[in-house]
């Protein structure tokens, strides 16, 4: 058999054992993960906060709990999460976001929010604010070629 017929069929061999490994295993990750999810709709709350302050920052700067840190994989301590710093009731607390939200959170507002543990999953607003996404800063070429075209009287790309 000619040698270079025989390294690809070996090098597709393996990628393809790899690839059913990482099939099964993220079905498993899936699988553990909709566990998790329901767990933590079961365990949600809604609570009225005073937010103070929001960061992204390393969970043992965050001043959680010990227990928490103790809890979360090494790898995990490293990263760097969405911390929201809020007042409920009266305490103030330090709770984590989810990523997807961090950035519909006003800073020094009161919003309404559904926790989950120290986890806040979702927030409206109260007596009628309004939860506004920033607006993403614009690139340096697309500024300038949205100049160059309102100077030719072109539409400007959308």
């Amino acid at each position: 058999m000619n040698p270079v017929l025989l390294t690809i069929l070996i090098i597709v061999a393996v990628l393809l054992v790899i690839l059913v490994i990482l099939y099964f295993a993220g079905r498993k990750l899936q699988k553990k993960q909709a566990a998790q999810e329901s767990q933590m709709e079961a365990a949600k709350q809604t609570f009225n906060m005073l937010v103070i302050d929001k960061k992204k920052m390393k969970l043992k700067d965050a001043g959680l709990p010990a227990a928490v840190l103790e809890q979360t994989p090494k790898i995990m301590r490293r990263a760097k999460l969405p911390i929201v710093k809020a007042k409920v009731g009266p305490q103030i607390v330090s709770l984590v976001c989810d990523a997807k939200i961090f950035e519909l959170i006003p800073v020094k507002k009161e919003v309404k929010a559904t926790v989950s543990g120290i986890y806040i999953s979702d927030v409206k607003p109260v007596r009628g604010q309004s939860l506004l996404k920033p607006t993403k800063k614009k690139s340096r070429f697309k500024r300038f070629t949205e100049k160059m075209q309102e100077k030719a009287g072109a539409k400007p790309l959308k």
